[in-house]
């Protein structure tokens, strides 16, 4: 058998799974539901240990060892043979948002879970698991413990604001997965000191281990659950004057019908796109962690491929296939399903910005252009006026070529609409300012307006023909509009407004450009081509050489890699499942009939061709249908109640880990792109602010085009972002030696813990120093002068004169013996006619009996001398026990 013990990241309680390994190909976990303390489970694996000892006293040869420490589990797969499991061996933190971590996989185990003497051996079982292990886990994947990522800012905090009268009437009814017999024990007599947690079922389509997790999700329980995400997640720090603002962006990439550039375009028969990547924006000041007290600020936009039947033929070796369209679809019925998911995650109105080419010599793009507009027209003629679907065309490719008008400025024109018309979402009502001062640009700005704050309302959607390129620059524009109107909102600058060449917009340039980097390596197969530089006509002519290497690589990895990393999504997803009698996934000819469900067999039920939305999303419309307060969406919501002193809903333990032993050189916070130390300008020690306009050649080391420079400072970015993570939260354990994490830390103390010195002569001493020592200039981005100026010389000298006339003093009676001293020093001596607590002197606090006699308790614990302990001394112990531990 295998023992999975987990436990929460403070190490106070602990869960156990048991898995059976005797079963060849079924999967037979018990989950015992029973939470355990650190005790109980070192007494249980103990007692274990000793029942499948071979000989009593045999230390050496013992039934338990440790197979593997982790952090989470991915899932469990079974292809022609057993069950395997998949489990997270290495991670690293990624971003902060609101005091709960989200993690980057940076490795992960894949355990073979039945014996070797019940294996049925399968010919096969090989080339399907170096399928599987083609999708690279450590590139990309992220999850989070306590934050719902499948779900928006928005959505999460609309949960949380949910009435408490519902959340009760919920949790009277009986559950159907009370797990823990012990887990609601006592807490319905204790009034106030109950708190509600809610857990929200996560969305599916941006979760990418929901079929790995399918054969366990009933038998176990929900903390055991860990989902993942695809995409790219990022985070950077924004002083503003000293006060954090950080700024995150996290891109979902859709499941459903994902893959590579050409064997993926178009949409499936369930209204799924290829290459949907829900971009989300997140800003927040950092000062204040709590989401209920804290400021916090999101944007989403989506971008995706055109939602109808189209595909490019690869075969013909052509570096631009010619668009054909598959099927014809006079009702739309495709873009009626994409639409109508639309509408139920962000509701009206949703904005099409199509990016595609108008005018061509030979028809090519505009194919796509004329059957979108055909589907939106048709769309349009059943929805109300004021929610009908938004379409604006705009040929991007063109206005590049014209010397004549600016790209960007035509885009910021289409972001300001965009923005205006739906909002975004601000978890705190407008500020006093606003109201005093109010702002044109302000008072135009759609969303829904709520007591709480702001909620934004429908969606902007880009695409082009790939969705990279072209539309990773449109969307950096609408992110910036809505930069710009996020941090007025949250009172830190004056005007809706943020121009180009500031340190704010440089930090978000990098974040958007290493987000359409890491899109366009999982679609395409290479890095973005055009950047926001090319659209702007300031990127450097070395550019243009890199332009043309990234072209061809996109090109080489369609025409000969993009068909493996197909077949292995589609494992990885399980698109494809291994059955025994029919053809393996290598010896299909397409998978076509994989996706696209509706091939296989005829649906019974047809959708209305005019009412084409769900039912009950209209009656909401602007707000959407999976955030409003109904039936449908309550079971979708798990209640829990804990004690209000439980560690599991305490911020503070959780984000600062008292229990854990951390260094400055593994915070996160200090190891993130900083707007100051990366952006700033170092030889002018102007305006600090990040919202003022840079020349040029003011930038910092990480904007110029010295790519040495760049290349380092992500370097040391990410040496310092991937510091140890602390001790893990899922262990798969066998050992009953010691199961706190002890032996965690001893196994890693050398390579983690330790920082490798470089031992010198004495004759390098003096360079060292210059190295680590920086400047203030180097460290903070303020050129301090070296010498004073004669007129702050002059005033400074007139002040020391005037002091010492004042208050002249015969040094002469000052004897320094040692016995009066310290007297001296704390019994300040009056040394002029003025009053007390002046600039000059302070009146020392009087200390009152009580607590002279804590600090005298105090000094004699120190030298040994304990006082007993009195009976109200044992009743305030006996509290702490009680809420610490029980």
């Amino acid at each position: 058998r295998y023992f999975l013990v987990g436990s929460n990241p403070a190490e106070t309680k602990y869960r156990v799974l048991k898995i059976d390994r005797t079963e060849p190909k079924d999967l037979v976990i018990i989950d015992d539901k029973h939470v355990y303390t650190q005790q109980e489970v070192r007494e249980l694996l103990g007692r274990l240990d000793l029942g499948n000892r071979t000989k009593i006293g045999q230390k050496g040869s013992s039934g338990l060892s440790r197979a593997v420490s982790a952090f989470g589990i991915v899932g469990f797969v079974r292809f022609s043979e057993g069950y395997y499991i998949v489990l997270i061996t290495k991670r690293r933190k990624m971003a902060d948002i609101g005091g709960h971590a989200i993690y980057k996989i940076e490795d992960t185990n894949m355990i073979y879970i039945p014996n070797d003497s019940v294996r049925v051996t399968h010919p096969d079982e090989a080339r399907y698991l170096r399928i599987f292990q083609n999708v690279d886990l450590s590139s990309n994947f992220y999850f989070s413990y306590s934050y719902d990522l499948s779900h928006s800012l928005q959505y999460n905090l609309t949960v949380l604001r949910m009435p408490l009268e519902t959340l009760r009437t919920e949790t009277t009814q009986p559950r159907q997965e009370s797990f823990d017999i012990f887990e609601d024990e006592g807490l319905s007599t204790q009034g106030g000191s109950v708190v509600f947690g809610v857990c929200s079922k996560p969305y599916e389509k941006y979760v990418w281990n929901g079929k790995l997790l399918e054969p366990v999700k009933n038998t176990v329980h929900r903390d055991w659950l860990l989902y993942i995400i695809h995409g790219f997640c990022g985070q950077s720090k924004l002083l503003i004057y000293g006060r954090p603002i950080y700024v995150t962006l996290i891109a979902r990439r859709s499941s459903k019908f994902a893959g590579t550039r050409f064997l993926k375009r178009g949409a499936n028969c369930e209204g799924d796109v290829a290459n949907e990547v829900e971009t989300e924006q997140i800003l927040y000041d950092a000062s204040v962690m709590s989401f209920s007290a804290g400021s916090y600020s999101s944007y989403v936009q989506v971008r995706g491929s055109v939602p109808l039947y189209w595909s490019q033929d690869i075969s013909t070796m052509m570096p631009k296939p010619p668009i054909t369209l598959d099927q014809a679809d006079p009702f739309a019925h495709v873009a009626a399903l994409h639409f109508d998911q639309m509408l139920q995650r962000f509701g009206s109105p949703i904005i099409i910005l199509n990016l595609v080419k108008e005018r061509e010599k030979r028809k090519h793009e505009r194919i796509l252009s004329e059957e979108l507009v055909a589907a939106v027209t048709y769309l349009n003629q059943f929805l109300p006026p004021e929610h009908a679907i938004i379409y604006i065309p705009w040929d991007m490719a063109k206005y590049t070529k014209s010397k004549l008008c600016n790209v960007l400025d035509r885009l910021n024109v289409i972001a300001e609409s965009v923005v205006k018309k739906t909002g975004f979402f601000v978890n705190r009502p407008d500020s006093y300012c606003s109201i005093l001062r109010p702002d044109e640009k302000w008072n135009e700005l759609g969303g829904y307006v709520v007591s709480t704050g702001r909620l934004q309302t429908g969606v902007l959607r880009t695409n082009c023909v790939d969705c990279l390129d072209r539309t990773n620059t449109a969307q950096f524009m609408v992110g910036k509009c809505a930069l710009a109107y996020q941090l007025y909102s949250l009172g830190l600058i004056d005007k809706p407004n943020l121009q180009f060449d500031t340190d704010a917009v440089r930090l978000f340039e990098e974040l958007y450009e290493d987000h359409g980097d890491t899109l366009s390596l999982q679609y395409g197969g290479s890095q973005l081509v055009h950047r926001v530089k090319t659209y702007r006509k300031i990127a450097p002519w070395t550019q243009h050489s890199k332009d043309i290497m990234q072209t061809l690589s996109r090109y080489y990895s369609n025409a000969f890699s993009d068909a493996d990393r197909q077949d292995s999504i589609n494992l990885f997803l399980g698109v494809f499942k291994p059955t025994e009698g029919k053809p393996h996934l290598w010896e299909l000819p397409t998978d076509f009939y994989l996706h696209h469900k509706n091939t296989l067999g005829l649906s019974q039920t047809r959708r209305s061709y005019t009412y084409w939305w769900t039912t009950g999303v209209l009656k909401h419309l602007p707000l959407p249908f999976d955030e409003v307060t109904c039936a449908e969406n309550r079971h979708k919501l798990t209640v829990k109640k804990f004690h209000k002193y439980e560690e599991e809903i305490d911020i503070h333990n959780e984000f600062f880990r008292p229990y854990e032993l951390s260094s400055f050189d593994e915070t996160f916070c200090l190891a993130m792109t900083n707007s100051t130390r990366d952006f700033m300008p170092k030889n002018v020690g102007i305006d600090p602010s990040p919202f003022t306009v840079r020349k040029p050649e003011e930038t910092g080391k990480s904007v110029l085009g010295n790519k040495s420079n760049r290349e380092e400072t992500v370097l040391q970015r990410k040496t310092a972002a991937s510091a140890p993570p602390p001790p893990s939260e899922e262990a798969v354990s066998s050992s009953s030696e010691d199961d706190s994490g002890t032996d965690k830390e001893d196994e890693g103390a050398v390579s983690q813990r330790s920082t490798p010195v470089k031992v010198t002569d004495t004759g390098d001493n003096t360079k060292i120093t210059e190295n680590v020592v920086q400047s203030t200039k180097d460290v903070y981005g303020v050129n301090l002068s070296d010498v004073p100026s004669e007129d702050d010389l002059a005033i400074y000298t007139r002040f020391v004169e005037l002091g010492q006339s004042q208050h002249k003093q015969d040094k002469s009676s000052q004897q320094f013996c040692s016995k009066h001293h310290l007297d001296r020093v704390i019994n300040l001596i009056p040394i002029s006619s003025f009053s007390q607590d002046n600039i000059y002197e302070v009146q020392p606090p009087r200390a009152d009996r009580k607590s002279i006699e804590i600090f005298h308790a105090h000094i004699q614990a120190g030298r040994g001398n304990m006082q007993p302990l009195g009976k109200d001394d044992f009743l305030m112990y006996r509290e702490y026990i009680r809420n610490r531990y029980l």
